[in-house]
């Protein structure tokens, strides 16, 4: 498993040297939700393997880039080792999520008027239409990375959250190499954060 988010973590460092401008393109905030029981900050944390969460491949690049921005807040916050699946005291399980969102264009493109004029010199109805030569709303990205901490012997949970952000699909945030390391330092920041509130993260 190290090996494996190693080399994903290169790929990643890669990939933004080579768009030097997308790594520094801007984001809206993410909106970000915990919950947690109270002795979650307290529990020991001495190893914790990352998991894909049910339903993930966890042999996807995708997966991957985020398996190794989550290990990497988790050791930030004080986890001494990532373990290999299977083993250790604590596990997080890692689940992203990808939407396409299409806006629809206020107004259809084209628009008919009825008109009517009333005067001395007689009245009339006039007939207008309008074509709405503006181009549709872009297409748009919602990502959303979930993770759960679980106790493995006692299949616990200790802390879940979930954090999200939505940009345009031509925006270099939207690709998971970049979108990866901006979700995982949002979702853990301030850990582990106010029970049952959500915050918009800058």
């Amino acid at each position: 498993m190290k090996s494996t988010l190693s080399a994903a973590l290169s790929l990643a460092a890669l990939f933004c040297t080579s768009l030097t401008a997308g790594c520094v393109a801007p984001v809206g905030p993410v909106e970000v939700t915990r919950f947690h029981v109270p002795e979650a900050e307290s529990a020991p944390r001495a190893e914790i393997a990352v998991e894909p969460a049910a339903g993930m491949d966890g042999q996807s690049l995708e997966y991957r880039s985020y398996a190794v921005a989550v290990g990497s807040e988790l050791q930030r916050l004080g986890y001494a080792r990532i373990a290999a699946p299977g083993t250790g005291a604590q596990v997080a399980l890692v689940r992203v999520a990808r939407e396409t969102i299409e806006p629809e264009r206020a107004g259809g493109p084209v628009s008919v008027g009825l008109g009517g004029t009333a005067g001395s010199h007689g009245s009339g109805v006039g007939l207008g239409i309008g074509v709405n030569l503006s181009p549709p709303p872009p297409a748009m990205v919602r990502t959303t990375l979930s993770v759960t901490i679980r106790e493995r012997a006692a299949n616990r949970a200790l802390w879940e959250g979930r954090a999200s952000f939505t940009v345009k699909a031509s925006s270099p945030m939207a690709d998971t190499q970049l979108g990866a390391p901006k979700l995982a330092e949002a979702l853990f920041r301030g850990w582990p954060g106010q029970s049952g509130e959500t915050i918009l993260v800058p």
